[in-house]
């Protein structure tokens, strides 16, 4: 053979982690998309359809005060969703490091001093979080 082939045994727990890290990443990937989408709605003036606003009137003052709802309305809407991306990136960045963890017993030797590194960073996170 032209290499030493790595086989992973995966437990139960292991593909649970891979499958809340594939989850998590897809909702990061639909988070940037909407957060794309309402800036491209930003800059073409284009109101989504998702947005209702009813404002009785065909008077110039009206149709500016529809505009500017609409604009504000999109403003909130991205203002909402760069927390939920900043949440998700760290998700995953910590599954990430779980799932490294578990991994750990059956990576070659010279792999194993960077999860133990990663390990120790772990408890100390979970040690702060656990602090009041």
């Amino acid at each position: 053979m032209h290499g030493a082939t790595m086989r992973f045994i995966v437990n139960a727990q292991q593909a649970r982690l891979n499958n809340i890290y594939k989850t998590t990443r897809l909702k990061l990937l639909k988070t940037n998309a909407a957060i794309w989408f309402n800036k491209m709605c930003k800059a073409t003036q284009l109101k989504p359809k998702y947005i209702n606003v009813k404002i009785s009137g065909q008077k110039p003052q009206d149709k500016k005060t529809t505009i500017n709802a609409i604009g504000f309305r999109v403003n909130q809407e991205i203002k909402f969703l760069y927390p939920k991306k900043q949440h998700l990136n760290q998700r995953l960045y910590h599954l990430h490091l779980e799932s490294a963890l578990q991994y750990n017993d059956m990576l070659p030797q010279h792999l194993v001093y960077k999860n133990e590194l990663n390990r120790e960073y772990v408890i100390t996170l979970a040690k702060n979080n656990e602090a009041p």
